[in-house]
């Protein structure tokens, strides 16, 4: 199996601004198709988790889980360490388990301090793959594949069942497919990237990779 070796991270994206983009920014980022690299490895030594990198080579996102695989909850963060996903496993079993999820963000009013959003939530679906319910909103999303240990899938959104990201095994420019723990993950235009992200850090869970 191909190795691969991730780039170190550039002193730029060591730095809170650089990993947390401004609502210009991120709104133009949400207009084009943006591609990253996840690998299903945590930075920490002896932990679970995942580490994603950006088109320039950095890392971007990561989830760093010190329990044991599969755990009741795992956080998404930037490159800076700050949460941004939280992600929470409920207490059912087999096909009735259920994920939910929340959105952090600093509220401004209360001088920076953290608050959590519910966000959407997850279950698995009678026929494999996943549904996806977001909270308050009723939209629904589903993920086509990816839960039962498979590295490829894709997640489907709106009415005319159109994909709104994919995730496959990486492969080289040279064709060398790499290890099914190394992921190519296309999100399509104006769709949300923590979303998409979020949704592949609950697959790695139910298939008990992070």
């Amino acid at each position: 199996m191909a190795k691969i070796q991730p780039r170190p991270l550039p002193a730029a994206a060591a730095s809170p601004p650089s990993c947390s983009p401004s609502g210009d920014e991120e709104r133009r980022n949400l207009q084009k198709q943006a591609v990253y690299m996840v690998w299903m490895k945590s930075l920490v030594f002896n932990g679970n988790g995942c580490t994603v990198y950006g088109a320039d080579g950095g890392v971007a996102f990561r989830v760093d889980n010190y329990g044991c695989r599969g755990g009741r909850e795992v956080f998404l963060m930037d490159c800076a360490g700050r949460t941004l996903v939280g992600i929470r496993r409920r207490s059912c079993f087999g096909m009735f388990r259920r994920w939910e999820a929340c959105r952090y963000s600093e509220s401004e009013s209360d001088g920076g301090e953290e608050t959590r959003t519910a966000w959407f939530a997850v279950r698995k679906a009678p026929g494999g793959g996943a549904a996806v319910t977001m909270h308050g909103s009723g939209r629904t999303y589903a993920i086509v594949g990816g839960c039962s240990r498979k590295p490829d899938y894709r997640i489907i959104g709106g009415a005319d069942g159109a994909a709104v990201a994919a995730v496959a095994r990486k492969q080289t420019p040279a064709g060398v497919v790499l290890g099914d723990d190394v992921l190519t993950l296309t999100v399509a235009p104006g769709m949300d990237h923590l979303l998409v992200l979020g949704l592949v850090v609950v697959c790695g869970l139910m298939n008990r990779c992070l």
